[in-house]
């Protein structure tokens, strides 16, 4: 216990300079920077006090990586609320409003109770989009980057910041490099999607293309996100500027370390065979056809522009970024079916996409073919593999937990909000409630219906609101953390 809340000390302390930049934007902007600077304060004592009060540390473990990133995951969107609080935004002025919308910018989930965004002043403007960029690629896998004091029991907290089922890969000698890797490549791809938009606009291809509405963009679609600087989502920008945001959400949706194997160490041979990237795209094809097609049969819309809605609703979606072109609420049961489905997808492993995952749903085709097979060979030896490498059995059970928790967690996510709009005459939909819990659950952020890309889930009564922020946690930390706290034997060890 002593071991964790020091670490989380230590990253409470690095989460403070990052209260300097809305601070800034704020004052460029002739805003109160108070806010900022208050909450920057706050969070710095706090995280001295955690440190003062634990000292000397032994190593950290397994055990206490769980605490780490559940505290962490639960402190940060809380101390990220308070600016919204603090600084008196109409629309936030609730504790639960204002952590739901903190939740959902860490997480890059991109769900949202504001119903009009463009009242927000500048300041809480950046620091909404801001949250989603420092949450895309992780706030602890920033710290390992420049914290050398946490080079200690690194790789626990590594393994449990970063999404997917399989161990992550050294990029470098230490915890430390690879961290610093995997955020130089989240930077590149930043700066590549902000130069790509912001030129858009400086050449007059979407004049609407500013260098802060560029800024916002890119920092939403590389981190899978889905916030937006308007009400629109991507639905104004020019088609050109949608195509370009298509593309930068695939590459977004990569797994880091792979795409750091190909552009730095052109190990192309290598990425080539891996076969999670393969499926992912074929994925992406095959879903953005689908779409397409559906659009087309029922005269949604027709010729390149419905090419280009289906493509990008596909990729947007299945990368739960969450950015939206069209209203899919208005579409048919088959497309609106097949967005559900795609919700379930996810991007590949150590990327910032939330859901299952593709390299899950790939160890889980292959664990099934294998079964059944060895239900006609029952003496054959068949070992479950993923890009020529043998999956263990440890992965296997992790992979059947992860999905029976998932499932779970949408099935009781689900059910409370039924309840919770049942006591409320005209509330959501059965259909709308599952919508909304998968939405967040798997970090894509809007649903259908009145929650649907047009929308807001500023409806909603506060209960409904704390449980989708709680789902949106979970789908963050992947369930198992929070899962393996809750058991009264971990408290006992």
């Amino acid at each position: 216990m002593r071991t964790a809340l020091g670490v989380v000390g230590a990253l409470l302390t690095w989460f403070a300079f990052a209260f300097t930049a809305p601070a800034a934007v704020a004052l460029a902007a002739g805003e109160p920077p108070w806010p900022f600077l208050v909450t920057g304060a706050a969070v710095a004592v706090t995280g001295a006090v955690l440190r003062r009060l634990t000292g000397s540390r032994p190593p950290l473990g397994v055990r206490e990586g769980f605490l780490v990133v559940v505290a962490v995951w639960l402190l940060v969107p809380a101390f990220g609320a308070m600016p919204f609080l603090l600084g008196d935004v109409p629309q936030l002025d609730h504790p639960a409003d204002a952590w739901f919308e903190a939740m959902s910018g860490f997480t890059a989930t991109g769900a949202t109770v504001l119903t009009d965004v463009d009242a927000l002043r500048p300041d809480m403007l950046f620091w909404r989009q801001f949250t989603h960029w420092l949450g895309g690629a992780g706030i602890i896998v920033l710290a390992l980057a420049v914290l050398p004091r946490l080079r200690i029991g690194g790789r626990e907290l590594l393994r449990s910041e970063l999404p997917g089922p399989i161990e992550t890969e050294p990029l470098g000698a230490t915890v430390r490099g690879t961290a610093r890797r995997l955020w130089k490549v989240y930077l590149a791809v930043t700066a590549a999607g902000v130069l790509v938009l912001a030129a858009l606009g400086w050449a007059g291809l979407d004049r609407r293309m500013g260098l802060f509405d560029a800024f916002s963009y890119a920092t939403s679609a590389v981190a899978l996100g889905g916030f937006t600087p308007d009400d629109d989502s991507a639905r104004n920008l020019a088609p050109v500027t949608q195509w370009a945001l298509c593309g930068l959400m695939a590459v977004a949706g990569l797994n880091l370390l792979r795409l750091y194997r190909l552009a730095v160490l052109r190990q192309v041979r290598a990425v080539s065979r891996d076969e999670e990237l393969r499926l992912y795209l074929a994925l992406l094809l095959v879903a953005s056809c689908v779409v397409a097609a559906e659009l087309f049969a029922a005269g949604t819309v027709t010729g390149l522009a419905g090419v280009r809605h289906g493509v990008f609703q596909a990729v947007s979606v299945m990368t739960t970024t969450g950015f939206a072109t069209l209203d899919w609420s208005d579409w048919g049961a088959l497309a609106t079916l097949t967005l559900l489905t795609l919700m379930f997808a996810g991007a590949c492993a150590d990327s910032a996409s939330g859901s299952i995952k593709v390299v899950r749903h790939l160890v889980l085709f292959r664990f099934a073919r294998r079964e059944l097979e060895q239900a006609v060979h029952p003496d054959a030896v068949l070992p479950v593999r993923v890009s020529g490498r043998v999956v263990g059995t440890p992965v296997l059970r992790s992979v059947l937990l992860f999905v029976l928790l998932y499932l779970f967690a949408l099935a009781l996510g689900t059910l409370g909000l039924a309840l919770d709009a049942g006591a409320d005459e005209g509330g959501t939909s059965a259909f709308t409630a599952l919508g909304a819990a998968a939405a967040c659950l798997g970090n894509v952020g809007p649903a259908f219906g009145e929650l649907g890309p047009f929308g807001s889930y500023a409806p909603l009564g506060q209960a409904s609101k704390v449980l989708l922020t709680a789902l949106m946690l979970l789908g963050r930390i992947e369930i198992v953390p929070l899962a393996v706290l809750l058991r009264r034997g971990y408290w006992r060890a």
